[in-house]
């Protein structure tokens, strides 16, 4: 799995990194990005992350 964060979409609520902040972190402008890519047990958190998301900002591709 490959995540990306929607710039255009993200609010900067940082409830992804709040999740996992090994995976997602918050810019100096308020906007997730993503920091490294899930692997073994970040999979699972970054999947809660992607459905947690309230502006549905992070983009998962296969």
């Amino acid at each position: 799995m490959k995540l990306s964060i929607d710039r255009d979409l993200c609010i900067g609520c940082g409830l992804c990194a709040t999740i996992d902040d090994e995976i997602f972190a918050m810019d100096d402008t308020s906007v997730a990005t993503v920091i490294a890519q899930p692997e073994g047990k970040h999979e699972a958190a970054a999947l809660d992350a992607v459905q947690s998301c309230p502006a549905g900002a992070i983009l998962v591709d296969d």
